[in-house]
Order: C-alpha cells, then sequence, then structure tokens
C-alpha cells in the first residue's frame, strides 16, 4: 500500500466523521438555507475543525452563495476541499535547508504525544534519505524515554548521545552538537522532556538548550517541531499555543491521525495558530511518518470512499 492509500485509510474515521456527513447532509438539502448551514457548524465543530476555522469556512460559503460561485448543495463539498487546502498551504513557501550541515531539530511536547517514537521514525526516514543522523537524549527527566530513544537508534542503526538521568539537559544538547560536527552529521535531532506544559522550569529549559546549540552551531535550531496527539482535538490546539508562547515552534508533527474522528484538528492548527504541520503520523509502522502535504491531505479527506 503507497502511502496515500495509508493516509486515506488512515483518515477513514475523520472522513466518516466529516466528509460523510457532509455528503448526507447535502442529500437531504435541495437549497443552502440557514437551516443546512446550522447543520455544517454542528459537523465542522464535531470534527474539531474549531470556531475560528469553522467560522471562517462559514463566511467563506456565505459570501460564494451571494456571488453565486456556489448555487446547489453538491457543490459545496468540492468547495471546502478548495479552501481547505488553501488554509493548510498559507505560508508553506519551502525554506531552504542550511547550506552546511548539520541541520538541528529540537523536538519539544508533553509527555503521551509520541515524542520519542516520532523522533525515532524523523530519523530513520533521514537515514533512508542517505543522510547521517544523530540523535540527543535531552529528555534526561525520565531514564525511560533515554532507553526508548536507544531502542529506536538500535533499530535504525543510528549512534544516540546520552547522559545520565537526571543530567542536565543542555549539556547533553552541547555534547551532541559537539559531536555532529566532529563527526560530519547532516542531521541532529534532539528529543525533550516532555512535563506538564504548565511548568515553567521546563519551559526555562527548553529556552536553554536552545541557546546552547545556537552557540555551538551557526543558525540552529534550524526546526523546532512540536508533536501533538491528534487524538486529543482541541487540547492539541491549548499545547500548541503554550508551546508558541514559550519557544519558536516552526512546525507541528500530528501523530494518531488513524486513531480519531477529529481530524479536523490539522487545519484548525493552521488556522487558528498560524502554525504549519510539517509531518504527519498514520500508523504504527516505522515508515508511516511522512512530510505533510497539504494537497494529499485534502484529497485523502475527501476521497470517495
Amino acid at each position: 500500500m503507497g502511502f496515500f492509500d495509508r493516509l486515506k485509510t488512515g483518515l477513514s474515521k475523520t472522513r466518516k466523521g466529516f466528509t460523510e456527513k457532509i455528503d448526507q447532509m447535502i442529500s437531504g438539502y435541495a437549497q443552502i438555507d440557514d437551516e443546512l448551514m446550522d447543520d455544517l457548524e454542528a459537523i465542522m465543530l464535531a470534527a474539531d475543525m474549531g470556531v475560528h476555522t469553522t467560522n471562517r469556512l462559514l463566511t467563506a460559503i456565505r459570501q460564494a452563495v451571494k456571488t453565486k460561485d456556489i448555487q446547489t448543495p453538491e457543490q459545496l463539498r468540492p468547495f471546502l476541499a478548495e479552501k481547505i487546502t488553501a488554509i493548510l498551504m498559507e505560508g508553506m513557501a519551502t525554506t531552504a535547508e542550511p547550506a552546511a550541515a548539520p541541520i538541528v531539530i529540537i523536538v519539544v511536547g508533553v509527555n503521551g504525544v509520541g515524542k520519542t517514537t516520532t523522533i525515532g521514525k524523523l530519523g530513520h526516514y533521514y537515514r533512508d534519505q542517505g543522510r547521517k543522523v544523530l540523535l540527543a537524549a535531552a529528555d534526561t527527566f525520565r531514564a525511560a524515554a533515554i532507553d526508548q530513544l536507544e531502542i529506536w537508534g538500535d533499530r535504525s542503526g543510528i549512534e544516540v548521545i546520552k547522559h545520565s538521568e537526571g543530567s542536565d539537559p543542555a549539556a547533553v544538547a552541547f555534547d551532541a552538537a559537539q559531536a555532529a560536527k566532529a563527526r560530519n552529521v547532516d542531521v541532529l535531532i534532539i528529543d525533550t522532556a516532555g512535563r506538564l506544559h504548565t511548568k515553567s522550569n521546563l519551559m526555562e529549559e527548553l529556552k536553554k538548550i536552545h541557546r546552547v546549540v545556537a552557540r555551538e552551531i551557526t543558525g540552529a535550531p534550524h526546526e523546532v517541531l512540536l508533536v501533538l496527539d491528534a487524538t486529543t482535538g482541541q487540547n492539541a490546539i491549548s499545547q500548541a499555543r503554550l508551546f508558541q508562547q514559550a519557544v519558536q515552534v516552526t512546525g507541528a508533527v500530528l501523530t494518531k491521525l488513524d486513531g480519531t474522528a477529529k481530524g479536523g484538528v490539522v487545519v484548525a492548527i493552521k488556522s487558528e495558530l498560524g502554525l504549519p504541520v510539517k509531518w504527519i503520523g498514520v500508523g504504527e509502522k516505522i515508515d508511516d511518518l511522512r512530510p505533510f502535504e497539504a494537497h494529499d491531505f485534502a484529497a485523502a479527506l475527501f476521497a470517495d470512499r
């Protein structure tokens, strides 16, 4: 099965709760009226599009009805697909990778979202591209996190820089940056602690890691990826908002899209926070994490059964 088919399968719960409900609703209306718009609003909110994104899409529909760009309920589906794609594409101009290696990626997120697993899969993805990868176990708060990252490193043949449990995370980041330069590594991926996002000491710790790698490697970190569990819906947006306030998050990674009927949160994260979704996970396999493509996501979401 190709990745698009896996994405389509992974979004099946969201499609059932969103696209298929829209299809069922449309079949019950001869024209676009207030009642239809109320039903459509309820479907969007249930899919965790969020109030802001839902209002934005409904406003666009009303404007299109007024200008006669939409004249029948059947035209709503392709219109929504186009608008959702446009939202996801906003500001997604490809940024050039730094001329000199290593590329430094800091990965943040609360416990339980699949952060360490995501790092393992991310490392595997880059290694599959022929790049030399190094992982840094800077989540020193939990011994299990260090062990888990080592398991992923062994699985993909990637070295892990680590200290003992309770060590200074910034010291791990420093050693990893030094090792990355000395060993001509292409990509350095740094794991970080995922304690409750309301704890200010965690955020200070992240800022310290940020400062250390910036001092050691020009332009670093080149990415700060926030891992979010798609099944938590609007709570994922709350987490993203708090992390954005503390560190310069450059993109989101949405995990567990295959386990939720609320995949509309992907659109909400981009629309409400302006945070681009960079990667999505649609399964448990090591190669089920891929770069996010807005057109593919919309096509899979609105695909026929």
